[in-house]
């Protein structure tokens, strides 16, 4: 199948008992055995070990991304930590120094104390990623695009590396999504999604995903998962299904929009730098354009001044786009990442990073681009 069929139907089966055309979402936690340890299917005995529509989702997820099993998470960050579950004291973990708040905030804070070493690199200075490198290092970490400064990582190079040194590669796709870039097919282990973002679509469900190529390491995450209970309710499971259903269908418009954007922000004279890989000017568009099919909806910018008050009065006069948190909907959300998705990255650390008090990000949705560019113009006077 092609990705605008699989999205559909990609792992997908008609309900075997009533011949539903969706699969129902089964709000049960606990499944009939006929005798002690022999469940009517043998497939579901606990919701948090299977549940049928979680199933669904889940099988789902492998098909859009080329993988062999899918994994359907409580949150975004619930999936990462059962991939460092997977590690001890001693072990060492290199990851992008560009990241999503969470994910640092869990790396930094939540992990601290466990003996795992964690070392963050531009990975795109190949040479001082591969001298980090040791019989240790046992994963490297990747977000392409980032978030906020959509920088890109070539995922084909870091993954000849990685399979070199026999080291886990994953990838943080959900900027990207399965529509614009597929890792596992360009090497990678592992790829994590916040399903809350893209895949869900639709701004009412928090979930999380990771899929794998590899059968053996996907029952081990799912032992992890299964014994740590970050499991994914049905009704939630329902939910991004179906966002999974139009994914194509909304990522085409959020590229569209995106694109259009971008073009009123690089020719504002208000706006300094704008922050996005379909750009010539972007830093790592070659890389984009040989693994996207497109450059997605996530646009950030500076500000001519640099000043915070600039970004907050701006953000303050929004009327279409909504100031708020996350990402990935079909309404379109403007975000001050110093004051919010990023506040848990130190002040010094933002700094080197590139992660400034007068960064906007903006999260492109698929409503008429003249009324989203409208908006723009407005809060700018």
């Amino acid at each position: 199948m092609k990705f605008n069929t699989k999205v559909i139907h990609g792992g997908q089966h008609h309900d075997p008992s009533t011949g539903a055309v969706m699969p129902p979402v089964y709000q049960t936690s606990t499944f009939v055995q006929t005798s002690p340890g022999h469940p009517i299917n043998p497939d579901y005995e606990y919701s948090r070990a299977a549940n049928p529509t979680r199933s669904a989702l889940e099988n789902a997820l492998a098909s859009i991304e080329n993988g062999t099993r899918g994994l359907a998470f409580s949150s975004g960050l619930a999936a990462t930590d059962c991939i460092l579950r997977s590690f001890k004291a001693g072990d060492e973990i290199i990851a992008m120094d560009d990241l999503y708040g969470g994910t640092y905030r869990m790396f930094t804070r939540i992990y601290k104390d466990s003996g795992i070493k964690f070392h963050f690199v531009d990975m795109n200075d190949m040479e001082q990623f591969k001298s980090l490198i040791n019989e240790n290092t046992k994963l490297v970490w990747v977000e392409t695009p980032t978030n906020p400064l959509m920088k890109l990582a070539d995922i084909q190079e870091i993954a000849k590396i990685t399979k070199e040194k026999k080291i886990l590669f994953a990838v943080d796709n959900t900027f990207a999504t399965p529509y614009l870039q597929k890792p596992l097919d360009l090497g990678a282990d592992i790829v994590m999604h916040s399903a809350t973002k893209y895949l869900g679509g639709h701004s009412d469900v928090i979930a999380g995903a990771l899929i794998v190529k590899d059968e053996a390491l996907g029952e081990q995450l799912h032992f992890q998962q299964f014994a740590t209970g970050a499991t994914l309710g049905p009704m939630d499971s329902f939910l991004v299904l179906r966002g999974i259903k139009t994914l194509h269908l909304r990522v085409e418009r959020h590229c569209e929009n995106g694109g259009k954007v971008v073009e009123f922000l690089s020719n504002h004279p208000k706006i300094k730098r704008v922050y996005y890989p379909g750009l010539p000017s972007h830093p790592y568009h070659e890389i984009a354009k040989k693994q996207m099919s497109g450059f997605g909806g996530m646009v950030s910018f500076t500000f001519v001044s640099g000043k915070k008050e600039d970004a907050i009065d701006f953000l303050e006069k929004l009327k279409v786009f909504t100031l708020a948190e996350s990402l990935g909907g079909v309404e379109s959300l403007a975000n001050h990442p110093a004051l919010m998705t990023h506040a848990s990255i130190p002040e010094d650390k933002r700094a080197a990073i590139g992660i400034t008090d007068d960064l906007v990000r903006l999260s492109v949705g698929i409503e008429d681009a003249e009324d989203l560019i409208e908006d723009l113009k407005q809060a700018l006077a």
